[in-house]
């Protein structure tokens, strides 16, 4: 029997159906956990700011696309626009 690591629920996991790395969700908490080892079963959580860090990147790289897109050209020069 593993415990979740962020509820401390108990968690039924058979040490040869899970492998290392994968992803398993607690039944209690829904909190995302990893798998770091097999024998015995050992679980981490998943930090919930990794994942939100990365989405903000990956938004802030859309915006600056966006900004291009509006001003006309890609350079980013209004110069051009004028003639």
């Amino acid at each position: 029997m593993t415990k979740c690591p962020e509820c401390d629920a108990e968690i039924d996991l058979d040490e040869d159906e899970v492998e290392e790395g994968e992803i398993l969700a607690c039944p209690e908490c829904d909190a995302e956990l990893e798998v770091t080892q097999t024998h015995p079963v050992h679980l981490i959580v998943l930090s919930e700011d990794d994942d939100d860090d990365e989405e903000e990147e990956s938004d802030d790289d859309d915006d600056e696309d966006d900004e291009e897109e509006e001003s006309g050209n890609s350079d980013g020069d209004p110069a051009e626009d004028d003639e």
